[in-house]
C-alpha cells in the first residue's frame, strides 16, 4: 500500500476547496492542516472535511516533521515569499497560479528549488484539463496543427471577490493571474517560445486600481498566433473559452469540455478516468514526490511564460 503524501493546504477559499475536493477524489495524499489567516473560516473548513489540525501561521505548520508538502491557495502577493519559505524549510510545495507578480521573484522560487532539489510545482491548470490534453496528444503526433488560439477570458468582477463571491483584500490581475494560464498554454501547446508578444489595456478601475480589460496578441517560432481577450467588465457567461484553429480543423475547449468548431461534444475517450484539471494537477504533484521527478508544471517549466509577462508589463508601463 502507498503510504500517502501529508500535505497541509494553505488558503480556505475558493481554490483551496477544489483542491480539497480533488485529494479527497485521489485518494493517494492526506491533509493534515488548513492554514489561513481567518481562523474560523479555517476550522469551518477544516469540520466539513475532517482536518483535525487548523491554524493561522503557516511557518507553524512547516515546522512538523512528517509534513511532506505544501499547496498555496494564498494571496497573489504571497505566492512567491510563501514557496520559497516552504523550499527552506524542506517541504514540497504547489503554488496556486500565479507563481509570483514579477519575473524577479519567480526566477527566484526556481533558485530554491534548484538549490533544495524538492519538487515545486505551479497551478497551470491549463496543461491538465482533459481538452487540452487531448489536443496536445495529437498536436505531438501530428494529427493537428495548431495556425491559431482565440481566447476570451470573460468575468464580471467589480468588487475585490474571490470565485466564490466571498470578500478578500487583494486585487486579482488579468496579466499577471488569468493572461497567465493562456501564455504558458500557448507556449506549452506550440513547443516554442513567444518571439512576438503585444499588449493593450483600457481604463485603470479607480477603486481596484487596475484595468479591467486588456487585449493581447502573441506569435510563436513557427508562426502561430494567439489572441487573448480578457475583460472584467464581462455580463455573460463567466471563465476561459479557447478555439484551437488549425489547417482545415477546428476545436473549442472550456475548462475540461471539448466540442469541433460548431460546438458539437467529442468523445474524448480518454484511457484514464476523466477527472477533473484540479484533480490531474494534485495527480502529477503527489505522483512527481513519490517517483522524485520533475512534475509537469514545474516551476522552471513554467518561466517561459513569466518572461512574457514580464515583457507585457513593461510594455503598461
Amino acid at each position: 500500500m502507498i503510504k500517502p503524501v501529508k500535505v497541509a493546504l494553505a488558503g480556505a477559499g475558493a481554490f483551496g476547496i477544489q483542491h480539497l475536493d480533488a485529494i479527497q477524489s485521489l485518494g493517494v495524499a492526506e491533509v493534515v492542516c488548513i492554514v489561513d489567516e481567518d481562523l474560523q473560516k479555517a476550522r469551518e473548513v477544516a469540520g466539513r472535511y475532517q482536518i483535525a489540525q487548523t491554524g493561522t501561521q503557516l511557518e507553524e505548520v512547516l515546522s512538523q516533521p512528517d509534513l511532506d508538502a505544501v499547496i498555496l491557495c494564498t494571496p497573489t502577493p504571497l505566492h512567491a515569499a510563501q514557496a520559497i519559505i516552504c523550499l527552506q524549510a524542506g517541504k514540497h510545495v504547489q503554488v496556486e497560479i500565479p507563481l509570483a507578480e514579477s519575473l524577479d521573484d519567480a526566477e527566484t522560487v526556481a533558485l530554491w528549488q534548484q538549490r533544495t532539489g524538492l519538487v515545486a510545482m505551479c497551478g497551470h491548470t491549463r496543461r491538465f484539463n482533459s481538452g487540452h490534453q487531448w489536443l496536445r496528444e495529437r498536436i505531438l503526433t501530428g494529427e493537428f496543427s495548431l495556425r491559431q488560439l482565440d481566447v476570451q477570458t470573460h468575468f464580471l468582477r467589480r468588487f475585490n471577490t474571490n470565485a466564490l463571491g466571498q470578500p478578500r483584500n487583494w486585487t486579482d490581475h488579468l496579466l499577471w493571474h488569468h493572461a497567465a494560464h493562456t501564455v504558458d498554454l500557448f507556449q506549452y501547446q506550440t513547443r516554442e517560445e513567444v518571439i512576438a508578444a503585444n499588449v493593450l489595456q483600457g481604463p485603470i478601475h479607480p477603486r481596484l486600481g487596475i484595468a479591467l480589460d486588456m487585449s493581447i496578441q502573441l506569435k510563436s517560432r513557427s508562426g502561430a498566433l494567439c489572441t487573448l481577450s480578457l475583460s472584467f467588465n464581462n455580463d455573460g457567461p463567466l471563465g476561459s473559452t479557447f478555439r484551437y484553429i488549425g489547417d482545415g480543423l477546428t476545436y473549442i475547449a472550456r475548462y475540461d469540455v471539448l466540442t469541433n468548431g460548431m460546438g458539437e461534444p467529442l468523445d474524448l475517450d480518454m484511457a484514464e478516468p476523466v477527472l477533473s484539471g484540479v484533480a490531474r494537477q494534485d495527480q502529477e504533484f503527489f505522483a512527481a514526490i513519490r517517483e522524485c521527478r520533475e512534475p509537469n508544471a514545474s516551476v522552471a517549466s513554467v518561466l517561459p511564460c513569466y518572461r512574457v509577462l514580464h515583457q507585457l508589463s513593461k510594455q503598461l508601463e
